[in-house]
């Protein structure tokens, strides 16, 4: 039964994860061969030759994760460093969120938008206290990100503005779980527990210099990612594998998936694009009280009248058991009569032992607790839309 469930969950992750792959020339992250003597399991993804899973398998993964430590490489991701005095205005004009209210290593998750209000990418944006914003987004997005803040940098300095962009070549390592504090801190040379959520410090990390810490992550879970120069990654990512406070393992970008659905998290392309906008995806929170006055950024006129007047559609989650619900399975009403939204990932749950999804819906139908039916193989299997996150959130948020 355990191998079936490992098969499944595989064969939906990789669904999800080719649907961003490109069919060759592929890059390898500086960490490539260590995976491979870790026994991982590579597949292409966004460009890039990454481990899937070790050899336990996603679900063994995933359960660790939720009780112990992970480590992900996600050196494919983009990371980018923007200087300069109105930077953080250049940041404003391709973004949602409010990056003049940041405060010195303040981070903030947000959405390039288009001028229709689609979502081109999600990102974060940190303000950090040595004068530049540190800025990651996704790996699939790399090309059309970089291009798409290029060509705003080259506008806001033909209008006299003072802003440079560049891109930063480091390993990028994240550390998840509830034993993370337990593994990581011995290595440091400062308190996690004074390091928030969505907070940032530079720091050495278990001897290694120039490593940027950020308490943040895409599992759910309390964690952090280290940007680390790419010469001592290897070296830092033995020292956390060999903690003796706690049991630390690999993870692959199989369970990295299954894990931020049960997040309720977005997988761009999957669960968010430029036919979404941020009101639709139910992430009208990115939209601080602030960028609603000025109304300056891209889309600006679309997505606050769907503040407004609510939007036609919108992202909900989905529980389900029986066959799991895949992307694209399409969504009806109850009675099965009328197709009411179309999934976009799903998978079945290891920490819950159920099906879950996240879908849109046409909004009349999106309360919780509407049951619906989703076509699977031809048959429509009922379903119930409920809360995300399926799992609840651990992140270290200090109390005032």
């Amino acid at each position: 039964m355990l191998r079936h469930k490992q098969k499944m969950l595989l064969i939906s992750v990789i669904r999800r994860l080719s649907s961003q792959s490109h069919p060759q020339n592929n890059k390898k992250t500086c960490l490539y061969d260590y995976h491979l003597s870790e026994g991982a399991k590579m597949v292409p993804f966004a460009g890039w030759e990454m481990p899937v899973q070790y050899r336990s398998g996603i679900i063994e993964e995933h359960l660790h994760v939720r009780k112990e430590v992970g480590v992900f490489d996600v050196s494919h991701m983009l990371q980018t460093r923007v200087e300069g005095k109105d930077r953080k205005h250049f940041m404003e004009s391709m973004v949602v969120g409010d990056i003049e209210g940041l405060q010195e290593n303040q981070g903030t998750l947000t959405v390039f938008t288009n001028e229709h209000g689609g979502i081109l990418d999600d990102l974060i944006v940190t303000n950090t206290e040595q004068g530049y914003l540190y800025v990651v987004s996704n790996a699939g997005c790399a090309e059309k990100d970089l291009a798409h803040m290029k060509k705003k940098e080259s506008e806001f300095q033909q209008a006299g503005a003072d802003v440079s962009l560049s891109t930063i070549d480091t390993a990028l390592l994240a550390v998840q779980g509830p034993k993370m504090v337990t593994a990581l801190q011995p290595g440091l040379d400062f308190d996690l527990k004074k390091l928030p959520f969505m907070r940032t410090i530079q720091s050495r990390v278990f001897g290694a210099d120039g490593c940027r810490v950020t308490r943040c992550g895409y599992t759910g879970e309390d964690g952090v990612e280290i940007s680390i120069p790419t010469g001592q990654a290897a070296a830092v990512l033995s020292s956390l594998l060999a903690s003796k406070e706690a049991c630390v393992k690999l993870i692959g970008l199989g369970a990295r998936d299954s894990l931020r659905l049960e997040a309720g998290l977005c997988l761009y392309g999957s669960d968010i694009d430029e036919t979404t906008t941020p009101v639709e995806a139910n992430l009208t929170w990115l939209i601080s009280k602030a960028r609603r006055s000025k109304a300056d950024f891209p889309g600006a006129k679309v997505i606050l009248e769907q503040i407004k007047t609510k939007p036609e559609k919108k992202r909900v989650g989905l529980i389900s058991s029986g066959v799991p619900i895949r992307g694209h399975a399409k969504i009806y009403s109850e009675d099965g009569s009328l197709q009411i939204g179309e999934v976009t990932s799903g998978c079945p749950s290891p920490s819950l032992k159920a099906n879950i999804a996240m879908g849109y819906v046409n909004t009349s139908f999106a309360l919780n607790g509407t049951k619906v039916k989703v076509e699977v193989r031809q048959k429509k299997l009922d379903a119930q839309v409920t809360k995300m996150p399926f799992v609840p959130s651990n992140y270290f948020i200090l109390k005032s």
